[in-house]
């Protein structure tokens, strides 16, 4: 079932600032391959996001909402570097549905909950149309990778390594 609320909020965020974007409907998917095939673009133009539990110390835990190219994987270790953090792993589903207002394969690439700590690789706003499931199974959006990086504000950083890795 899609999560009407987040979608609708970013609707209203492009809408509100203007941002020129395309709503692409489709087959309901959220596998990233499969979808950018449905959508037809290269896997390489679709924003990877996943959530990740960052932990610190034994007493700091921090949740990172790590976007990536489609054809890419989140280099855990870029990330643990990053944070100067002991344990970073994949948040449990319920966590990350949670803390992204969204299921898993439809997760967006903003976050609107103060704890969920965004950071993209540079790769992602490099795009000149960036595509991702706009918290729906069955809708994607495209937007300029440089519109993306505007209205988002992710910390830009190199965390990205190839999926032969």
């Amino acid at each position: 079932m899609p999560d009407n609320g987040t979608y609708q909020r970013l609707i209203n965020l492009l809408d509100s600032t203007a941002t020129g974007y395309k709503l692409i409907d489709h087959e309901p998917e959220g596998t990233t391959e499969t979808v950018s095939a449905l959508r037809g673009h290269p896997v390489s133009e679709a924003a990877k996001c996943l959530v990740l539990i960052v932990k610190i110390d034994r007493r700091v835990t921090r949740y990172v909402l790590a976007v990536v190219p489609g054809d890419r994987r989140v280099d855990l270790n870029a990330i643990r570097t990053l944070f100067a953090a002991r344990y970073v792993g994949f948040c449990d589903a319920a966590t990350a549905e949670r803390l992204a207002h969204a299921v898993p394969g439809t997760v967006l690439p903003f976050t609107f909950d103060p704890e969920l700590e965004l950071i993209a690789d540079p790769d992602v706003t490099a795009q000149p149309c960036l595509y991702f499931n706009a918290a729906r199974l069955d809708r994607s959006l495209a937007i300029s990778g440089a519109d993306y990086a505007g209205l988002a504000q992710p910390r830009i950083e190199r965390i990205a390594s190839p999926m032969s890795d």
